[in-house]
């Protein structure tokens, strides 16, 4: 290869690794934003109602994307799919967005951000395949203590009922990570994977309609702020930032990528002090760098086992839980036939 191919073959590689930053920037800073746009939407609409409209055009937008049906291997993995749609959908955000009508949209954003050690401890547990080093707890002690100081203020008040909530959020996003990884063996169409997910998910939340006292009133989207933040999160947040964020990582790679994560939360905590007007005291400060802190550390304490260690490369960082709140999953798998009829 002559000097000037080279000099090519450089200027094309950092171009892609620029676009993946961007990419990756771009999905965190809406992920972000989730929850200030959530809270904005809980004046007008009650939980349940910003869950089903949510998913509903997500559903229609990747449906749109992906018309076609893909037939699984049977009902056992119909099972895991309606399983990852229960929990990755319908009780994680149903979860979340109750726990945002008691508490802050920073203590939320911060604390469900927690859900990657919710997920290597029951990865660990159930399927073996990561190895817990002592550091990785250190990580999970400090950023436990950095949400009890976030939490500290609203004790006493309906506030620690909504941190309670939204930690609960992070554990069941536990099972939903863990969930993906099984359907990663069913097909490597993500689009047409999380649109089954949605699908199963809007199923399996009709009983929550009825018992929350869901209620359809259309004439609400006559407010075209309304409008924005729904079509923000179902068509943004839900549908199109799983795609930019698998770009990221095709670009960049699963580990550099998942470095920006970490930015979830602390824009979280800016949105919501600039648009919503939350308060921002020093004891809230303290306790999102710890909840960070602990959360960059316990990365450094996982581990694959030693028998996959050396065949393990960018693919075992994953994003799992990366929006935490997003949560349009990232599903690596196998394609499956399409069913044509």
């Amino acid at each position: 290869m002559s000097a000037r191919e080279a000099a090519k073959v450089a200027r094309a590689a950092g171009g892609s690794a620029a676009r993946g930053h961007l990419f990756a920037l771009f999905t965190v800073a809406v992920w972000g934003t989730t929850f200030v746009a959530t809270k904005v939407l809980l004046v007008d609409f009650a939980p349940i109602e910003i869950l089903f409209y949510r998913f509903l055009i997500g559903f229609l937008v990747l449906w749109a994307c992906r018309p076609r049906h893909v037939r699984l291997g049977g009902w056992r993995e119909e099972a895991l799919v309606a399983a990852a749609g229960l929990t990755g959908v319908v009780l994680y955000f149903l979860f979340e967005n109750i726990a945002l009508t008691y508490t802050t949209a920073s203590n939320v954003g911060v604390i469900v951000a927690v859900n990657p050690f919710f997920t290597a401890l029951l990865s660990s547990a159930l399927l073996r395949d990561e190895k817990l080093h002592p550091v990785f707890f250190a990580g999970f002690a400090l950023a436990m203590a950095g949400i009890v100081l976030i939490s500290w203020e609203g004790l006493g008040t309906g506030g620690v009922v909504g941190d309670a909530l939204a930690v609960a959020a992070a554990a069941v996003w536990a099972f939903y990570a863990v969930l993906t990884r099984k359907l990663s063996l069913l097909c490597d169409d993500t689009i047409q994977m999380t649109k089954r997910t949605f699908a199963w998910g809007l199923v399996l939340m009709v009983p929550a309609l009825f018992l929350l006292d869901f209620q359809f009133g259309i004439e609400r989207f006559a407010d075209p702020v309304a409008a924005a933040n729904m079509l923000f999160l179902g068509v943004g947040a839900s549908a199109a930032c799983f795609a930019t964020w698998g770009i990221a990582v095709k670009l960049l790679g699963a580990v550099k990528t998942s470095a920006y994560i970490y930015l979830v939360p602390v824009i979280t905590v800016a949105a919501s002090v600039l648009v919503l007007g939350e308060p921002l005291t020093p004891q809230i400060c303290v306790g999102v760098v710890l909840t960070c802190a602990g959360l960059v550390l316990s990365e450094r304490g996982k581990g694959a086992p030693p028998a996959e260690a050396a065949a393990c490369g960018d693919g075992c960082a994953g994003a799992a839980g990366a929006e935490a709140a997003g949560g349009a999953g990232v599903h690596g798998c196998e394609e499956a036939a399409p069913d044509r009829r």
